[in-house]
């Protein structure tokens, strides 16, 4: 079955469009973050939203916000401001954070990201999959001085993606991390992800590229509507 792509780091209503025109079932907005590209304002993301959910970037599709924040309250504040329909946690959030988000974040999906830098990315996985509605399997680096939280165009080690999606089965799981057209077809052989999740792979200076778009499309077989 063909998986859904996300395309993130969407810098405004124009980019949404584009990425929808093209395919796209899942946009990611990026909030404030300790490093890495695509970083847009809230109110930016807002109106991209509201954009998105009232049809005029084509057929509405789900809208991630992406943040750093790890306080349930916190992050509720951020959502009510933005509208998203789904919240990426690219931190690691306490099991007893998650389960607060839950309550103040009715009908909200919650995504939590695991970054895949060893064995200990299964437990971590396994301590959230009861909490949340997806998880994201990308490269970053949270021990660093200055956090790596996603978008660093890395590839990571696949067979233990692969593992974590089996662990979590029929938990959805994306991938993440330095997917390209020139390698998405086997990362999805490998691990067999619900979805895929990129940024620099389908951009030229920082911009969304049409071309690079409709390869990555095509390689990858993307079906246009899927539901968690």
């Amino acid at each position: 079955m063909p998986v859904a792509v996300k395309i993130c780091c969407i810098a405004g209503v124009d980019e949404a469009r584009l990425a929808i025109s093209a395919g796209a079932s899942a946009l990611g907005l990026v909030s404030a973050m300790p490093s890495g590209p695509g970083v847009i304002t809230d109110d930016t993301a807002a109106e991209v939203a509201a954009a998105v959910a009232a049809g005029r970037c084509g057929t509405p599709v789900r809208t991630f916000l992406l943040t750093a924040r790890t306080r349930a309250a916190e992050i509720a504040a951020q959502h009510r401001q933005v509208g998203t329909t789904t919240l990426q946690l690219v931190d690691h959030v306490p099991a007893g954070e998650l389960q607060a988000l839950r309550g103040l974040c009715p009908g909200i999906e919650i995504v939590q990201v695991i970054h895949v830098a060893g064995e200990h990315a299964l437990a971590e996985a396994a301590a959230a999959a009861p909490w949340v509605d997806a998880l994201l399997l990308d490269s970053g680096n949270p021990t660093l001085a200055v956090k790596e939280l996603g978008g660093t165009g890395r590839t990571h080690d696949w067979a233990l993606s692969a593992r974590i999606c089996q662990a979590a089965h029929p938990l959805p799981l994306w991938l993440a991390g330095g997917l390209r057209a020139g390698n998405v077809t086997e990362a999805v052989q490998r691990v067999a992800p619900h979805g895929v999740d990129l940024c620099s792979g389908v951009r030229r200076d920082g911009r969304l590229d049409a071309a690079l778009l409709a390869d990555f499309m095509a390689a990858v077989g993307a079906r246009t509507a899927a539901p968690l």
